[in-house]
């Protein structure tokens, strides 16, 4: 499905000389200098040899308000080039404005298929500079939590990307398994997606109750289902000749672009921040990274695939050492004390409301402190003044990283094939417009 074409001719050539020095045909106008276009197509596009397409901004294959700008002969892509920015939420300067509790619900929505990810991200970041330490119970709880979501983000990716290539049924099982996940989150939050559960010290509250079954239930069932999508598409005659080969992208370039997760290990790169940096007690766990060869859609669908397993393992190992104790930390600085030590102790109302009106302070200084999210490594660069609110808040996205080579992976390529690259990448355009 495609919006627009876009002919560069003799006419739009003229328009080099002119004041605006802007590129123009009579079906569109593209806000784009003469010689920033030369430097991004082929001197065949000049001449019109070859076709410049608009694919996007509104295209159900890009997931999100994506624009790629084609050049096409025939159907044979010859360069691709993303054109981000048109979601603009602003969510990194809007955090400056808010205190560092407050800030936490615009992490949500970055990755709003991986919340409690980016909660721990930014957490972390506070953590690291303010100096909190965190009970272990919390710290498992965590884990587990990361584990739910990192499977919950692959379970929207098969999906959609299944859908993408043509398999339906894919689809509809993967949203059945997911509101399993859904549950979990609305046990222990309240909310089904913007959980803002994670907070700076701990977690908001302890889980309630049936939490250990509700998890149990995930275990016991989702085993067999992924085996199911496996049998479904990892030998189907037609899913590898839509994948296998398509898309490939070199280790050393994968790495140079700056890729992480799947995309990077589909490559054979073995990078896992949860490796390469353990956070939160996940060096207290044992599990193994897959790895991919070839670097093409093939390799990274099997990565993601094959991270289901290690998931579960996980979970299972922190369920078993999971013990009782506080899920907050104790420093009345930086968490609300017990509602009951209120009522007879003015120091814990003084600590209250400070909290809740201004929010703590962090010291002066600069932080980055990374988690392994589904798609890849989501780090936060974290500022403070002395202030309650952060001075600077950056996000170290991995889906703006990992679709700035979508270029490279697709020269080349067929036009029909673009849907299957853009959807191994696994994008959210939350987390690329921030």
């Amino acid at each position: 499905m495609v919006n627009e074409t876009t002919k560069i001719s003799e006419q739009a050539l003229i328009v080099e000389n002119s004041p605006q020095n802007v590129v123009n045909t009579e079906d569109v106008q593209l806000d784009i200098t003469m010689e920033q276009l030369k430097k991004l197509v082929s001197p065949r596009a000049l001449t019109g040899e070859t076709m410049l397409l608009n694919m996007g901004p509104q295209h159900p294959s890009t997931h999100g308000v994506l624009r790629l700008l084609l050049e096409l002969d025939g159907e044979t892509v010859i360069n691709c080039i993303p054109d981000i920015g048109f979601l603009h939420t602003g969510i990194e300067k809007t955090a400056e404005s808010k205190n560092f509790l407050k800030a936490i619900p615009l992490t949500d929505r970055t990755d709003y298929l991986a919340p409690m990810s980016n909660n721990l991200a930014f957490c972390g970041a506070v953590e690291k500079l303010v100096g909190i330490d965190v009970p272990q119970r919390a710290q498992y709880l965590r884990v587990i939590l990361m584990e739910l979501t990192r499977m919950n983000s692959h379970l929207v990716w098969l999906g959609t990307h299944a859908l993408d290539i043509g398999a339906m049924s894919v689809f509809l099982y993967c949203m059945r398994e997911r509101e399993m996940i859904l549950d979990v989150y609305e046990a222990v939050s309240g909310a089904r997606m913007m959980s803002s559960f994670i907070r700076p010290g701990g977690l908001w509250r302890d889980v309630p109750a049936n939490f250990g079954s509700l998890v149990q239930k995930i275990l016991d069932v989702f085993p067999r289902r992924v085996g199911e999508y496996d049998k479904l598409l990892k030998d189907n005659p037609m899913w590898k000749e839509r994948t296998v080969g398509v898309g490939k992208i070199s280790a050393e370039d994968a790495i140079a672009w700056g890729m992480t997760g799947p995309c990077l290990r589909g490559s054979g790169v073995n990078y896992d921040v949860r490796k390469a940096a353990p956070y939160s007690s996940y060096d207290h766990f044992e599990f193994s990274v897959p790895l991919g060869t070839n670097g093409d859609v093939y390799d990274r669908y099997r990565c993601r695939l094959d991270e289901f397993e290690q998931s579960m393992s996980i979970i299972r190992q922190a369920m078993k050492k999971l013990t009782p104790g506080p899920v907050m930390t104790d420093d009345r600085k930086v968490a609300p004390p017990p509602k009951h030590e209120i009522a007879y102790s003015m120091e814990s109302l003084i600590h209250h409301f400070k909290l809740w009106t201004e929010g703590f302070r962090a010291p002066e200084g600069e932080v980055y402190f990374a988690v392994e999210s589904g798609k890849g490594e989501y780090g936060v660069l974290l500022s403070g003044d002395g202030s309650p609110k952060p001075r600077r808040v950056h996000m170290r996205a991995p889906s703006f990283n990992n679709l700035q080579p979508l270029g490279v992976m697709s020269q080349g390529c067929l036009l029909a094939d673009l849907v299957a690259i853009i959807g191994s990448v696994d994008i959210v355009l939350g987390d690329v417009d921030r």
